[in-house]
């Protein structure tokens, strides 16, 4: 079968690429580790991953996307070019249609970058949609009603908070805080407090086994290793869901402060539907513990994580390209 449509879901830390009947192929890193001085591409994605913190002098491992943008063109386009390639197969004689997520905030300049790369990486035609129209269609809201809803995407670099009605955006914005900034903080906090120097694979890995938006009276424990900044010897930690909560809660009540400027762009009659349907959150930092609940208690409304909250976005692709000729005029800006 010949694979003439992909969606992808290009964010800053993971790229998630679905297929039309096959559906989601591929869920890699956003991450090309290349050979210096050649540049050479040698390793792109999970391989590349593992990589990162690791490589000797003469290899580099990059993310090409900072902040939901490209900020190297071509590393994305050799990035794009083994996504396409792995999804559509060596025997594809067809290049794809494809519809590629962008920050709600991205430029004419950078939205021409995505499209030109995924066409020199063998695309047919590319088109760029906001992520938030994008996850809002994921978590299963009907974006073309005249009834106000809003999607909090939170995904790698930014967190994107929209106010969606007959199927545009009425009201936006983008935030430059997310998972990337959320394993920062970690890093930060353990540099702090104990002085110990952790990687950013092992802030993540933290984050993921124990984080959550609220402390608890019954804390979780994860053991940690890294470098005692004064001995400059290997030291082990135990890191506590508690602390976690502590490093990312500034974070966070910059994302709810987000979300709070948004109301105060919102018609009112909109306000009362969001306030009645409550508040989605997707992307891969809503599956942070609590945080529904963490937003709830700040703004006083309604909070629901969507399901499968990481896949929203690549969901919402899938939805497009399914019905491509109905959403190509409203949604599509082809370049």
């Amino acid at each position: 079968m010949f694979i003439r449509k992909i969606g992808i879901d290009l964010g800053t830390t993971n790229t998630v690429v679905y297929v039309p009947g096959r559906g989601f192929v591929i869920n890699e890193p956003t991450i090309v580790a290349l050979s210096l001085p050649s540049n050479n591409v040698l390793a792109v994605g999970r391989e590349a991953k593992d990589m990162i913190g690791r490589t000797p002098g003469d290899i580099a491992a990059y993310r090409p996307l900072k902040d939901g943008v490209v900020a190297d063109y071509y590393i994305t386009r050799a990035m794009l070019k083994y996504f396409i390639g792995k999804a559509v197969g060596r025997w594809n004689a067809i290049k794809p249609d494809v519809v590629i997520s962008t920050p709600a905030g991205v430029t004419m300049t950078e939205r021409r970058a995505v499209t030109n790369a995924a066409r020199e990486a063998g695309a047919k035609n590319a088109y760029v949609v906001r992520e938030p129209l994008l996850a809002a269609l994921g978590a299963g809201i009907t974006i073309n009603s005249s009834s106000g809803n809003m999607i909090v995407n939170m995904g790698g670099g930014t967190s994107e908070v929209a106010v969606i009605s007959l199927g545009g955006i009425v009201a936006w914005s983008s935030l430059r805080v997310a998972g990337n900034k959320f394993d920062q903080a970690i890093i930060d906090y353990v540099k702090k407090k104990y002085a110990v120097s952790i990687g950013e694979q092992t802030a993540e890995a933290a984050k993921i086994a124990i984080g959550g938006a609220i402390p608890l009276k019954e804390k979780r424990e994860f053991q940690i290793r890294g470098r005692d900044l004064i001995s400059g010897l290997p030291k082990d930690l135990t890191l506590s869901s508690n602390e976690i909560a502590d490093a990312l809660n500034p974070l966070l009540i910059d994302i709810v402060a987000s979300v709070q400027s948004v109301f105060n762009e919102t018609p009112p009659e909109l306000v009362a539907d969001v306030m009645e349907k409550g508040i989605i959150l997707s992307g891969g930092s809503a599956g942070l513990r609590d945080i529904d609940e963490f937003f709830k208690r700040l703004l006083g409304v309604p909070t629901y994580v969507a399901e499968e909250s990481i896949l929203c976005v690549a969901k919402g692709s899938g939805i497009i390209l399914e019905h491509l000729d109905v959403y190509k005029r409203t949604l599509l800006q082809k370049r």
